[in-house]
Order: structure tokens, then C-alpha cells, then sequence
């Protein structure tokens, strides 16, 4: 299950830096990084992740990952296993009682969803996007409390 796991990590990755508009330009990219399949298996792996096509600036129509209008690339792709060794989390700023968390882009939904299936008390609800999260914090709550208890949910988050 582990390769599963690190194989759709490293699709998702290779989505968000990449433009690719096939299957097997895609296939070629997992072989790059070291994984060898089949397309029926992308196929299943591509439905998982919920990857659609969306059209580009010069018509031209690319794998994009779910619920991202303009998906937001990384400017210099690197290889994927460098980038996975690095976690979603990117920052948190804080506003009174609200907060923003940065995220590598297609991040965001996952740590939001995990941070709001962890029931933190002193977070009313989140919002997110592609790359940031919106959080609303109870009136009161110290910005160290917050960040102690995300860092229980949000993966290498110190």
C-alpha cells in the first residue's frame, strides 16, 4: 500500500509542475521518477486523485488537479522526490482571530480537511483553496495554542 501511496503522491506532484496533456506523457513522467505501470492503472490512479483537463491560455488542453480554476504552477519544477520531501505546510499568519496557512499548491484541501475532522475547539471552520487556508479562530485563543494544536494534524508543521 505504501507504493500506492507514494506513487499518487509523486502523480500529484508531477500534475502541479508539469503540463501534460496524455496519458502516456504522464506514464513517461512516473517512469522518470521511477515507477512503472500500466496506463490502466494511471487510469484508475488518475480517477482517484479526481484529475481533469482543463484548457490552457493557447488552447491546448492539460491534466489538472480537482477544484482549482487556474491551477497555479510551480515556476521551476524540480525532480519529485525532492519536492515530496518537503511538506504541504509552508506558513501560518495571523490576523486577530483569523488566520492563513500557506500551502505547496494542491495542499490545501487535504490539511484543511484534516484539520477540520480533528476538531480543534479553538477553530470555528476553514476555507481553502489551492494553496492557502483560511481558518476562523475563537475570539481569545492565543496564536501558540493554535499552532500547538495544528501541529498535532498538520504534518511537519513546527
Amino acid at each position: 500500500m505504501k507504493v500506492k501511496k507514494n506513487r499518487l503522491e509523486t502523480l500529484r506532484m508531477i500534475i502541479s509542475s508539469m503540463e501534460l496533456g496524455s496519458q502516456e506523457e504522464v506514464l513517461d513522467a512516473l517512469q522518470n521518477e521511477g515507477f512503472r505501470l500500466t496506463q490502466a492503472t494511471l487510469s484508475r490512479d488518475l480517477k482517484q486523485l479526481k484529475v481533469a483537463k482543463a484548457a490552457t491560455m493557447n488552447g491546448d488542453y492539460i491534466y489538472v488537479l480537482p477544484n482549482v480554476t487556474m491551477y497555479k504552477r510551480v515556476s521551476t519544477p524540480h525532480q519529485v522526490k525532492e519536492m515530496m520531501r518537503v511538506p504541504g505546510f509552508v506558513s501560518i499568519t495571523f490576523s486577530g482571530n483569523m488566520g492563513v496557512i500557506r500551502t505547496r499548491p494542491g495542499y490545501a484541501g487535504s490539511i484543511a480537511y484534516n484539520i477540520d475532522n480533528s476538531k480543534i475547539p479553538q477553530i470555528l471552520g476553514t476555507i481553502a483553496g489551492d494553496d492557502t487556508i483560511f481558518i476562523v479562530i475563537k475570539q481569545g485563543t492565543r496564536e501558540d495554542e493554535i499552532i500547538e494544536e495544528l501541529s498535532k494534524v498538520v504534518p511537519n508543521m513546527e
